[in-house]
């Protein structure tokens, strides 16, 4: 049985055929599922997921393209859904200068990563951090955060192996999905040959990444073996076991029982 540690299932893309989808992959293996937020309103449609399916459980966050959104009324109202029993984490949360270039805009992301981290250490959370085309900065604020030692991990992995291994030290895990299965995914394979399999969570992040052979179509659940394959592929060890560890890591996560 996998567990799923970060989809978006409320995303339009499953309006046409989400009820069925998820019936069928819960009934083909996939024991659990995060649907995580990225913004208010889908902090709502996650939480109505979860209410709606025994297996899936919710996020609560807003992610960093969002945050000029965020506001002291619906950050109380957030941390207020942190009292859901499905609710299971905080996230995504965390950076993206990606898209974003201003240094104002940049600033607001990093105001807003430190409250939500706060609000994840004082509500009992783990977190889900995003981060991309930011690693210093990512790396700085969640030093600054380490002698909270809030859980969390790091969504969709994109740096080095020696930045993985930092975060590794600070106790974090490593989420893995559908790239590490491109051909021209090196950085990512090293990540996953040299990061304890003790660290990793399997993650698809659907509809996004779908992974290889089914790139550029819709991803989802289903298609976790085929990471899972991959990581025992590049560790030399059985695909069962990566799918039985992984699952153990993100029980505890997550703050779950097995």
């Amino acid at each position: 049985m996998i567990f799923e540690t970060h989809a978006h299932y409320e995303d339009a893309r499953f309006d046409g055929d989400r009820d069925v989808l998820l019936e069928q992959i819960h009934a083909n293996g996939i024991s659990t599922i995060v649907n995580v937020a990225s913004s208010i309103e889908t902090t709502k449609k996650s939480i109505r997921l979860a209410e709606q399916y025994e297996y899936i459980y919710a996020s609560i966050g807003v992610h960093p393209s969002d945050v000029k959104d965020l506001d002291e009324e619906n950050f109380r109202w957030l941390l207020q859904q942190a009292e859901h029993p499905k609710v299971v984490a905080f996230g995504e949360i965390g950076l993206d200068y990606y898209w974003e270039k201003e240094e104002k805009a940049r600033e607001t992301q990093r105001y807003w990563f430190r409250r939500q981290l706060q609000a994840a250490w004082e509500t009992g959370l783990a977190a889900i951090i995003h981060s991309r085309d930011a690693a210093q900065d990512t790396l700085t604020i969640l030093k600054e955060a380490g002698e909270r030692q809030i859980p969390g991990v790091i969504h969709c992995f994109s740096y080095s192996a020696q930045m993985a291994q930092e975060y590794v030290r600070m106790g974090y895990y490593i989420g893995i999905g559908g790239v590490v299965t491109f051909q021209n995914a090196k950085k990512l394979r090293e990540v996953a040959a040299s990061t304890p399999i003790e660290r990793i969570v399997l993650e698809t992040d659907c509809p996004y990444m779908a992974p290889e052979p089914f790139r550029g179509k819709r991803n989802s659940s289903e298609y976790l073996p085929y990471i899972a394959a991959k990581i025992a592929e590049i560790k030399g060890i059985a695909k069962q076991e990566v799918i039985e560890v992984t699952r153990r890591n993100a029980s505890r996560l997550y703050h779950m029982q097995e």
